[in-house]
């Protein structure tokens, strides 16, 4: 399916093969139960409807389960045009097309909300109230997203289906509130030196930020995941792109989601820790030593010969450092 100018998306029905044996497939509640969130930081962001950009991840990557979902991360079919970063091939309009592939889901979400907002023949959309869906949905087509003549009645059943308004008329405020969206709240004092993380911060700097800085013993900076955080919102906050933040740390390929008390590097780790070796007070991940210790995981494996990244290490074992 084409489209005008230079950058194309590619509507689920045009044919992608959906992804086969890699687990159970994702139905269109959980779906939405997965992604309403980041739809609605975007429509926070950007003004574009909730409604609209779950409906139009579930019509693109069959609810996420798609090949293009699965293997690139790519819920919208976005193209590789004036693109640098990784890429995958697939048949569509032309065989062996070139999609744009990405490190995790969330930043397909932000790709699409950049995508609406950066070209202008999409500029009408936004004259629209973000409650008008059936406008939007209708004037995505008229803008050229798509070819199909029947895209905005596919977008608005699926809307229309699964109740997506409700995220939209809520704009934040029933379904979690705008502090959960900012991070900031009254009593949130920025220096507190409280943590989820079983690691003792050691040392607290102290920032505007709508997060606590603390210190690994090797002085690389990080974060402790609060409720409603995202890997958008942290780069942000710390003047990084997704791309630095996620090369800072080494979460699991299918990390889609942060959690709280995660630990999150805003400075690159360094490649040996301070201390010599540490004991594990409690079974662990080989990935978690190097989150929690900020090490590059490769360099973890290298000193304690260990070959696989997501090794076990038991309690009472030792971990060499330095």
């Amino acid at each position: 399916m084409m489209m005008k100018n230079s950058l194309v998306i590619v509507v689920l029905f045009a044919g992608f093969q959906l992804n086969a044996g890699n687990g159970a497939r994702i139905s269109k509640e959980e779906y939405v139960s997965k992604w309403s969130r980041i739809a609605m930081e975007e429509m926070m962001r950007h003004n574009i409807p909730a409604s609209i950009t779950l409906a139009q991840g579930i019509l693109e990557s069959a609810s996420g389960n798609s090949d293009l979902a699965v293997q690139g991360n790519n819920h919208f079919g976005i193209k590789c045009h004036d693109w640098t970063g990784k890429k995958m091939y697939k048949d569509d309009d032309k065989k062996n097309e070139c999609f744009r592939v990405y490190s995790n889901a969330e930043e397909s979400f932000v790709d699409h909300s950049l995508f609406l907002t950066g070209r202008s023949r999409y500029a009408k959309l936004f004259t629209y109230d973000k409650t008008d869906y059936k406008s939007w949905a209708k004037g995505l087509k008229e803008a050229g997203y798509a070819t199909n003549p029947k895209y905005p009645d596919l977008l608005i059943d699926i809307i229309e289906q699964l109740n997506l308004t409700q995220y939209d008329n809520a704009g934040g405020k029933d379904l979690f509130s705008i502090a959960d969206l900012t991070g900031k709240k009254k009593d949130d004092s920025v220096n507190s030196s409280s943590t989820s993380s079983s690691k003792s911060p050691q040392t607290v700097v102290i920032t505007e930020s709508a997060h606590a800085v603390y210190n690994h013993t090797n002085k690389v900076k990080y974060v402790v995941v609060k409720k409603g955080d995202t890997y958008y919102r942290i780069a942000k906050e710390f003047g990084l792109s997704l791309r630095q933040l996620y090369r800072y740390n080494d979460f699991e390929p299918n990390k889609d989601l942060l959690e709280v008390g995660d630990i999150v590097n805003i400075y690159p780790k360094r490649a040996k820790g301070k201390q010599k070796s540490v004991k594990c007070a409690e079974q662990k991940t080989l990935r978690q030593i190097s989150q929690e210790e900020g090490i590059r995981l490769s360099s973890l494996m290298k000193m304690n010969n260990i070959t696989s990244e997501d090794a076990i290490v038991e309690k009472g074992e030792k971990i060499i450092l330095r």
